[in-house]
């Protein structure tokens, strides 16, 4: 059986340090519920992550 090559990753806001979950390969630009920053950026497949990764799920 194969594992799926995309997961879920739990990151810290870098402005207001509330923590959330995302889907690593993000289509849309990923906002913080709290503050509004922006978290991920979609890059063609996976997103460039712009907030400190805390952990990651399989």
């Amino acid at each position: 059986m194969q594992e799926p090559k995309s997961k879920f990753i739990k990151v810290r806001c870098n402005d207001c340090e509330n923590e959330q979950y995302l889907f690593d390969k993000a289509s849309t630009v990923v906002l913080c519920h709290i503050c509004g920053s922006k978290l991920a950026i979609p890059a063609g497949g996976k997103a460039k992550i712009k907030a400190k990764i805390l952990e990651s799920t399989k």
